[in-house]
């Protein structure tokens, strides 16, 4: 129950924590990109933008192959990714321009399609390929090999290699009969005059037509390795996103559903082949759907439900605190940059700001792993600033923020403080959404810049809440990770 709201109340000590704000979810031209690393570093630098956390296209490869030799009647479409660049040398282009650009930390990471599939067929003309944008964002994994076998399709160095390699190794063996034929001429006796004699010949026909058929078949199956999931079935479901998560995270990685409410619907002419549908419907089940990702895509210049009140968010955190979920999803910002104005889309339109104790990437990977960030969407003119966000029980006088876990006794209290201002200083009228374990604790209008304190009887013993915060409207407007009251 809410107990009352206290204008102008003050951190008993200052937080140890500062901001650092990023821009995650940004192409560069090694991708699909248009600017440059050193452009990219320029903008932000001009943005008042601290790090960015760079996220190119890993592997944009498409194909279609007819049944049953997929591998030889083919259609690839292939568009400028990290693997076109070379990994190693993609991630040493990222380090050299951070090194140039010293006051914009530059953290690679990449854009991963996990899995796509097709329906339908090319002879009916009703060909439709779905999820190839039901993406995952992959950050912080610490060596080339890691990134070189992410577990996605069309990346051969993450096929199987098993007995299944010996099968399409197998027309090789068409070439022993090729071999005998060619070992066995025909022999026929033929008369010449007074004499006879044994002429020799090859049976060239089957000999070549042998050859011919074990090198088209082994160009079919090169590179004779096994895809994790066939491209021609549907059903896999979610299980080709759950492994790439789970390898992510055996490494010591991070993995961020992208913009799981956004869709994608596009229609091609090929002629006589028809029409090709690319269709990716929205995603948020995923959120609980899957476990063990880092967190998901939480604001973005799109419509976005999932953050909003006993949503699909707080379903997944609600897992977290009944111990159902071993990591609570945390909610970041996607500004998903590629150019300058492209779709109304600048560096700055959104924002992930995140609470560090030292300005380095590893601690920046640190604070998302933790949820220690909030994110926001801003527009030209200004943005919101949330100064403070942290919980404090009048049984323990520890304070803590966004990712933490206050311990406190039934008997007592929580007291949530909250403290907004803008970038341009203007005051302005803010909505505020205090909610608890999904549910709205406080709904009020605030004026900016204010500086205030609500209070709310602490959880019963042995029971997990949680509290974050909704600010502002949707063109400004702050997501909070939530904080969580163990009694």
């Amino acid at each position: 129950m809410l107990l009352g709201s206290v204008p102008g109340g003050a951190q008993e000590s200052p937080s140890p924590w500062r901001p650092v704000i990023a821009a995650v979810h940004v192409h560069s031209d090694q991708s699909t990109g248009k600017d440059s690393l050193d452009a990219l570093a320029a903008r932000a630098r001009a943005a008042g933008i601290d790090a960015i956390f760079l996220t190119d296209n890993f592997l944009l490869r498409y194909e279609y192959g007819l049944f049953p030799l997929r591998g030889l009647i083919q259609r690839t479409i292939e568009l400028p990714s990290m693997m076109q660049v070379g990994v190693g040398r993609y991630l040493r282009q990222v380090q050299e321009a951070g090194a140039r650009h010293p006051e914009v930390m530059l953290i690679p990471g990449v854009e991963v399609v996990p899995h796509y599939y097709w329906i339908g067929s090319v002879f009916k003309k009703d060909l439709t390929m779905h999820d190839s944008q039901k993406n995952l964002l992959v950050m912080g994994l610490s060596t080339e090999d890691d990134y070189t076998r992410l577990p996605v399709s069309g990346n051969r160095a993450a096929y199987e290699y098993g007995w299944m390699t010996a099968v399409w190794l197998s027309p090789i063996l068409l070439v022993i009969p090729a071999f005998w034929l060619f070992n066995r001429p025909v022999c026929k006796t033929v008369g010449a005059g007074w004499t006879r004699m044994t002429v020799r010949s090859h049976r060239v026909v089957p000999i070549v037509v042998l050859l011919a058929l074990a090198g088209l078949l082994l160009v079919n199956n090169y590179p004779f390795g096994t895809p994790s999931y066939d491209l021609y079935q549907e059903g896999n479901g979610l299980r080709p996103h759950q492994d790439l998560i789970s390898y992510v995270r055996e490494r010591g990685g991070l993995t961020i559903w992208s913009m799981p409410e956004a869709k994608d619907f596009t229609r091609y002419a090929f002629g006589r082949l028809g029409t090709v549908t690319v269709k990716t419907d929205p995603y948020p089940e995923v959120l609980v759907q899957t476990s063990g990702f880092t967190g998901f895509g939480a604001v973005y210049q799109d419509t976005i439900t999932v953050t909003n009140p006993g949503e699909l968010w707080d379903a997944a955190l609600h897992e977290y605190t009944e111990g159902r979920r071993a990591h609570p999803p945390w909610g970041l910002g996607e500004v998903a940059y590629h150019e300058a104005g492209s779709a109304g889309t600048h560096l700055y339109s959104v924002e992930t700001v995140l609470w560090v104790r030292e300005r380095t990437p590893a601690a920046l990977l640190d604070a998302m792993v933790k949820g220690r960030m909030y994110a926001l969407v801003r527009t030209k003119e200004y943005s919101l600033v949330l100064n403070d966000f942290s919980l404090l029980s009048s049984a323990a006088r520890a304070r803590v923020i966004s990712g933490e876990t206050l311990r406190t006794t039934a008997s007592g209290d929580v007291r949530i403080h909250v403290a907004v201002t803008t970038t341009d200083g203007l005051s302005r009228s803010v909505p505020v959404q205090v909610i608890r374990s999904g549910r709205v604790l406080a709904s009020l209008t605030e004026k900016t810049p204010f500086d205030v304190e609500y209070q709310d009887a602490a959880p019963t013993a042995g029971e997990t809440v949680y509290y974050r915060l909704l600010i502002g409207s949707p063109g400004n407007r702050i997501v909070t990770n939530p904080i969580f009251v163990r009694g």
